[in-house]
């Protein structure tokens, strides 16, 4: 029934992990987002989601991560219903990257 899958989507939404592979591939994963004030709760949700998963705050509704994440990301957009007001990117470099190395425990090149 509908109620199930919702119910599912929920119970996977709630265990949801990114994998960690074993070797870092030295790029950046980042996640940009500009959701309007009318759908504030789901803006708020999906900090708390991105922090809870371990995404690192560069400001305020922007995003990184080491690891790649785009189906993570794609569904919690979705679980949202922002997908449109969300961007995912990956970059080689950033800037002061060093606080990064440090949050998630990484060697630098």
């Amino acid at each position: 029934t509908e109620k199930g899958k919702n119910r599912a989507l929920t119970f996977n939404f709630n265990k949801m992990k990114i994998k960690t592979p074993e070797v870092w591939d030295g790029f950046w994963y980042i996640v940009i987002f500009d959701i309007p004030e009318k759908y504030k709760w789901a803006r708020l949700s999906l900090r708390d989601k991105l922090l809870n998963l371990g995404f690192f705050q560069c400001q305020k509704s922007v995003y990184i991560f080491p690891y790649p994440c785009q189906d993570e990301i794609d569904f919690i957009s979705q679980f949202f219903e922002v997908g449109r007001y969300v961007r995912y990117g990956i970059l080689q470099h950033i800037t002061n990257e060093a606080e990064l190395f440090l949050k998630f425990n990484l060697k630098g090149p």
